[in-house]
């Protein structure tokens, strides 16, 4: 049989991006096979692997069925690459490529600097490598098991640079952290080698403080460019390597709505999505769904405070969600909280439409007239403000929608 399957092996895969990416680096087949432990002997085995990418928690297991391994490999002690050649299966380690490609993003606060990376599994030594090459003074891994427990980080807060290698806050427990950034007051940069969501909870917070950030997108994808490079002996221009970032980028990026009760965020929403080919989910048309109830009558049953913990439900909810478009409430604004699940995987646009135009049927804040409104704005103004990434005016339709979509290429680089 011929060797011709590519894919990537890991234990829960769901999650993953990498088929949207391999479907930019090359005209194969990707597949995604999920194992238990028990399974991989077997797997590797089969006569029909050509090369695959390896995941949690298999990088280092898997080494076990490999006969050559690269350099990169053998330093780190772990693959995420292996390629059936002849006779031999070869193991390499091509996160070392997308680790030092996502530090490039903070590159300038590593050299000479004291590191600590969360975690200590096969991902781990990987990133201390890395830092390593780039110049780190001091490097300490904090885990659970390890030397340095979580229970000790405070004897440690005079880092200057964190680096996640944990799975937490990934899909599906997204916006989980393991830190207080402020708790470290020396602190200049934060990494996290989490790729979905595309900004975990660390990388919001470290944002919000004013801290340089690398995330884990930027790993996943020249990892997965080395990989190709290696599965079909070729090379990839860095101009070419970065327009295939920008392109996942721009697929898994969410294009978040909000803006005045009325503004037009659903019939904009509806437009982009059969424009860009996207899911829709309108917020408050799937708070009626889940519970049965018109927004106005859980107003009148519940009060604005009732109908608020609903729409934050909803927001944690499709907030988790990649590559649609979300058109929200007028009010989700009023909650900072609903801030980290809307932007972790979006890009929030902001519809501005002048007070005389809004819709006010069955929108139980805009009934008192333009008196209301006009009350109603510049109670939020400053809130719309600072969720947005970019503001939009709404005056035509398919102006707005051709503005939008021009802004968000922008942004994702393409």
């Amino acid at each position: 049989m011929a060797r011709n399957k590519f894919g990537l092996i890991g234990k829960t895969l769901k999650h993953s991006f990498s088929p949207k990416l391999h479907k930019y680096l090359g005209d194969y087949s990707y597949e995604l096979f999920e194992l238990e432990a028990e399974e991989l002997e077997s797997f590797f085995k089969r006569d029909d692997l050509k090369a695959v990418n390896i995941t949690m928690p298999y990088k280092e297991e898997a080494m076990k069925y490999c006969n050559k391994f690269s350099p990169e490999a053998l330093r780190m002690g772990c693959i995420n690459t292996a390629i059936w050649d002849g006779e031999d299966i070869i193991g390499y380690n091509t996160d070392y490529y997308g680790c030092m490609e996502m530090l490039k993003e903070i590159d300038l606060e590593i050299k000479g600097s004291s590191v600590a990376i969360l975690g200590d599994g096969s991902t781990s030594k990987t990133v201390r490598v890395a830092l390593e090459d780039m110049g780190a003074k001091e490097i300490i891994n904090i885990s659970r098991r390890g030397e340095i427990k979580f229970e000790e980080i405070d004897r440690y807060n005079l880092v200057e640079v964190i680096v996640n290698a944990t799975p937490v806050g990934m899909y599906p427990n997204n916006l989980e952290s393991l830190l207080n950034l402020k708790d470290f007051p020396k602190l200049k940069a934060v990494a996290d080698v989490v790729y979905n969501p595309l900004r975990t909870k660390l990388i919001l917070d470290a944002k919000r403080l004013g801290i340089r950030t690398a995330t884990g997108l930027k790993m996943l994808v020249y990892q997965g460019i080395k990989a190709n490079e290696l599965f079909f002996n070729r090379e990839f221009e860095e101009e070419g390597a970065e327009k295939i970032y920008n392109k996942v980028y721009r697929d898994v990026s969410n294009i978040v709505l909000i803006g005045m009760p009325g503004s037009g965020k659903t019939s904009l929403g509806r437009s982009l999505s059969k424009k860009l080919s996207r899911g829709f989910i309108d917020l408050d048309r799937e708070i009626e769904k889940i519970n049965n109830m018109s927004i106005e009558d859980i107003f009148k049953n519940y009060g604005e405070e009732g109908f608020r913990e609903y729409e934050s439900a909803a927001c944690n909810i499709y907030g988790k969600e990649t590559g649609i478009i979300i058109a929200t409430g007028g009010g989700v604004v009023v909650d900072k909280e609903n801030f980290n699940p809307l932007k972790q995987n979006g890009i929030i646009v902001q519809i501005d439409r002048r007070l005389n135009k809004l819709a006010t049927k069955g929108r139980p804040l805009s009934k008192g007239g333009y008196e209301s409104l006009v009350k109603l704005q510049m109670e939020r103004t400053k809130k719309y403000q600072d969720f947005a990434d970019f503001k939009v005016v709404n005056v035509y339709h398919p102006d707005c929608v051709e503005a939008i979509i021009n802004e968000f290429n922008e942004i994702t680089g393409c």
